[in-house]
């Protein structure tokens, strides 16, 4: 069996990893997706225990400290956290596991598994990214200077990323996420099992 291969996808606020993400399940390529924990409101058209579980603080706080998360951070006041064991599940079973989670979580992540594949999507100009936050009509002025900020201090991470891809156009960011997953799974640190079995 090949080794499973995790891969990390994070982006700042507005750049549409949700969206991405969805596209790439859609289409035939096979990935699990983990599903993290977070303390915000569940917001219209999510379901609970797919787009997240929805947990309360005091019980996040106490997953903490029983050391259940992976990695975990705070956004915008809330807790989002990944299950330690939503991933060595699958990743023993040699598949490929696709972790969505925010630019402070992807960071602990690298520092506990180095070996992640990490993709930072990004908007294809900052006046394109004002559009998408503006155009969700949810966002007072100060909340959406406030998002804004936080999305242009998390773009200047993008050096602490494997590939930066542009989310110009869905199918093909798709199609630029998947040839990664694809050119990383034939790494010979993931091969290696396989080369093993062929010399015995």
């Amino acid at each position: 069996m090949n080794k499973g291969l995790l891969v990390v996808v994070s982006a700042p606020s507005g750049c549409g990893k949700d969206t991405v993400i969805n596209a790439l399940r859609e289409s035939d390529f096979k990935f699990e997706k983990t599903i993290s924990d977070t303390t915000r409101v569940m917001r219209e058209g999510e379901t609970n225990g797919v787009d997240y579980t929805f947990i309360d603080e005091t019980t996040f706080k106490n997953r903490i400290e029983n050391g259940y998360y992976l990695e975990y951070t705070v956004y915008n006041g809330n807790f989002y956290g990944t299950p330690k064991s939503e991933v060595e599940k699958h990743l023993d079973k040699g598949e490929c596991v696709l972790m969505k989670i925010e630019v402070e979580g992807a960071g602990n992540v690298r520092k506990l598994m180095p070996e992640a594949v990490s993709v930072f999507l990004v908007p294809p100009s900052m006046e394109e990214l004002e559009k998408r936050l503006r155009g969700r009509g949810t966002e007072t002025e100060e909340s959406f200077k406030k998002r804004f900020e936080t999305a242009k201090q998390e773009l200047a991470r993008a050096p602490e990323y494997d590939y930066i891809v542009v989310n110009d156009e869905i199918s093909k960011c798709v199609e630029k996420i998947r040839n990664i997953i694809e050119t990383e799974g034939l790494r010979y640190c993931a091969m290696k099992n396989f080369v093993d079995d062929l010399l015995r």
